[in-house]
């Protein structure tokens, strides 16, 4: 990969570590960790899939010893026997050292970590790519990003990266999966993984999954777990203000990138039909990346309407937003029944090819049109 300063997050792990001196850097295989890293100003960098990194790092006391001052990156920290005994000495002993490790999945999801360092470290989720890191990519085009997805080597991959998407699930098995999970039946998990990647953006009903997966319906729910704690998908709740109109027991789950999205779809090319849903799982993941937050719910009542998220707000108020390709595809339908019952939240519609935010009349209710560059600054 040729060298790309991904300004947003580098900014992101310096501001963070002015607060704590361990950083847990996550997301999934092939999101850029180990690129981001090396490119951190001043670093030592250590790969822990070395045996001879592995060995050096066998006494922490005395590794953390030298690094006493320095800037450091422990790259797949969890191929060490007992990875959370390290970063605990670093938080409580060597201040002084800043320390970067990095890993597939939050520390709290594998038997591994015997300490989850709660208070101890800060936690930045490298996302797929943003819209900051098209800018830094050098290729602001959100076509090729729908299609080829958000992986930096899929994204600049000039022919559509079906090949190395299946590389990738071949490795999430073995060097995520494996490793850090008691899970069994390979075929039964992947095609799973496959479903949820086709059939991303619905209801999810277990039992929908379990026949074609020849498993139970426990089994499904332990997957998605699975899933969800490797940031392989995102499990977005209902919003609810307890209206027994409203539906509050059946989540979306969305996959966590668009290319493998148009891969298991079978969407080798872009149609026109293909962009609206796409373009909501780009929001979604800007939300994420933005917020650094999987706090984002949708809403819909027992009639049908739907609004694709809602983003509660701890201060100020809350968004209502809904994802359109193109402004001509707006619809204030659904939008009007929700402030019916949650008169106080903002409606926004974040479109393609909005700019700069426009508050519009929409049968009666005021709505803020506005682009995924606008939309991303309002988030943080």
């Amino acid at each position: 990969m040729h060298m790309v300063n991904r300004g947003f997050w580098i900014d992101s792990i310096e501001r963070d570590w002015q607060k704590k001196n361990v950083i847990w850097l996550t997301g999934v295989r092939r999101s850029g960790k180990t690129f981001l890293t090396r490119n951190l100003p001043a670093v030592e960098y250590f790969d822990c899939e070395l045996p001879s990194v592995r060995n050096y790092l066998a006494d922490p006391e005395a590794f953390l010893k030298k690094m006493r001052g320095k800037r450091v990156v422990i790259d797949e920290i969890h191929r060490l026997g007992n990875p959370s005994e390290l970063l605990k000495l670093a938080a409580d002993h060597f201040p002084e050292a800043k320390v970067v490790a990095t890993g597939s999945s939050s520390l709290s999801a594998s038997s591994k970590f015997k300490d989850t360092l709660t208070g101890r470290k800060t936690q930045v989720w490298l996302t797929p790519m943003l819209l900051r890191d098209l800018a830094d990519f050098g290729r602001e085009d959100l076509p090729h990003r729908l299609l080829h997805g958000g992986l930096p080597p899929h994204f600049l991959s000039p022919a559509f990266p079906e090949r190395e998407i299946q590389d990738w699930m071949d490795d999430y098995w073995a060097k995520d999966i494996q490793e850090l999970f008691r899970v069994e039946r390979r075929s039964s998990f992947l095609r799973f993984v496959e479903l949820v990647m086709a059939r991303s953006g619905g209801i999810f009903e277990a039992t929908a999954f379990a026949a074609p997966c020849e498993v139970s319906r426990n089994t499904i729910a332990n997957y998605l777990s699975v899933l969800e704690a490797t940031f392989v998908a995102h499990v977005v709740r209902p919003f609810s203000g307890r209206s027994p109109a409203e539906i509050i027991s059946a989540p979306k789950v969305y996959a966590f990138d668009t290319g493998f999205v148009c891969c298991f779809k079978g969407i080798p090319d872009l149609r026109p039909d293909d962009k609206g849903p796409l373009w909501e799982h780009l929001v979604l993941n800007e939300i994420c990346g933005r917020t650094q937050s999987r706090k984002v719910n949708y809403w819909r009542d027992k009639r049908g309407h739907e609004v694709d998220f809602v983003i509660p707000k701890t201060s100020g108020r809350m968004l209502a937003v809904e994802c359109k390709w193109s402004q001509n595809e707006f619809s204030s339908k659904n939008l009007k029944v929700f402030l019916k019952r949650h008169a106080s939240a903002e409606c926004l519609a974040v479109c393609a090819d909005s700019g700069e935010p426009i508050t519009r009349d929409c049968g009666g209710i005021p709505v803020t049109f506005l682009g995924l560059r606008e939309f991303s600054e309002r988030l943080g």
